[in-house]
């Protein structure tokens, strides 16, 4: 399969990644988690850009990959300068799931991953995802299949268990490892708790300290801030961090993590006039992507909706309904034109 092209969304700016170690680009890499309806091309690719080290796709699915499904193997499009970048696949059966790793190793990702954490109901609940954390045996299974039916680095993203009393993560994730994944990505949550509550990080340092697993462990869940990001790194000693909901609408949070990881301080402070440039080019990026000005601007609006650069807006609540409500690049980039117009008069009336 050929990947898509990106020649006027950016330039080619890196190799293929050919192993874990030369993949790492510093001592605390951050990776964006995949999402669905989120981690496309375009989101990618600006997340790449403002210094995320390694990025995913949305999830696959196994069953729609091995019957050809269209909007399924487009999926499978990556670009050069997005990597390293990892192909995710979910199912519950270890034979297609074997067969839909072939067919993503034709894509030729830098890895494959194995999603067993997803906790929706239309996954999990039908045995997939999360829903494996409830017939282990079946997980690893599938997860030995996988790793005999490609060349590829196979890894994993899982929770600490189904639920409260069965947080299995510590002797799962050494399972996991005699399954012959080169990689670990621990979601601080189980299955029961969604996306609720707080994330708890013991777990995942202990299986980072577990003196048997000597594979990359990689910590997920409620990372928002650069201060948070550095706690974790340095309290749990995870080799990296993923961050998921916390990039919605801010591509630039890796930069500012970064930043405060080798400075020791906060990024200077951007305008929102810059900000929302950004936005608009993901817009931008997001219609290219998908060859229709619709439907990019509809992979763009969970961003539009949920970022951080319109919290604290007067009356934001009427202009995000107009924003989510735009169908088209005038009316939408007017609408946010007119956000920055309100801020810039709030801070004029403040001095």
């Amino acid at each position: 399969m050929e990947n898509v092209s990106e020649r006027s969304i950016v330039e080619n700016v890196s190799e293929r990644s050919q192993t874990l170690t030369n993949e790492v680009r510093s001592d605390h890499p951050l990776y964006l988690a995949p999402m669905e309806d989120v981690t496309d091309p375009a989101f990618r690719l600006l997340c790449k850009r403002f210094g995320a080290a390694r990025v995913y796709t949305e999830f696959v699915n196994a069953d729609a990959l091995v019957r050809d499904v269209p909007n399924t193997l487009r999926k499978l499009q990556i670009a050069d300068a997005e990597r390293p970048v990892s192909i995710q696949i979910y199912g519950k059966d270890a034979e297609s799931m074997a067969e839909a790793a072939k067919i993503v190793e034709q894509a030729k990702p830098d890895f494959i991953d194995i999603n067993f954490g997803c906790p929706v109901k239309k996954v999990a609940g039908k045995g997939a995802g999360a829903g494996l954390l409830r017939d282990v045996p079946r997980m690893l299974e599938i997860t030995r299949a996988v790793v005999k039916a490609v060349e590829l680095p196979v890894t994993a993203k899982t929770r600490l268990g189904w639920d409260n009393e069965n947080k299995i993560i510590v002797e799962l994730a050494e399972a996991l490892q005699d399954c012959g994944i080169q990689e670990l990505t621990i979601h601080g949550r189980t299955r029961s708790q969604m996306y609720t509550g707080e994330a708890d990080w013991t777990l995942i340092g202990a299986v980072k300290n577990n003196p048997r697993m000597h594979i990359p462990i990689i910590g997920n869940g409620d990372v928002a801030t650069p201060e948070r990001a550095k706690e974790c790194f340095l309290r749990y000693g995870v080799d990296a961090v993923m961050i998921g909901r916390a990039t919605f609408g801010q591509p630039w949070i890796f930069e500012d993590i970064n930043y405060y990881l080798e400075h020791g301080e906060r990024h200077p402070q951007r305008s929102m006039q810059w900000q929302v440039d950004i936005l608009k080019e993901h817009v931008e990026r997001a219609i290219e992507w998908t060859g229709d000005e619709y439907k990019g601007i509809l992979h763009s609006r969970r961003h539009l909706a949920n970022s951080p650069v319109f919290k604290g807006l007067p009356d934001f609540r009427r202009m995000k309904i107009a924003i989510l409500r735009a169908n088209d690049k005038e009316n939408l980039y007017r609408l946010l034109n007119e956000a920055v117009e309100m801020v810039e008069n709030k801070a004029s009336h403040v001095r």
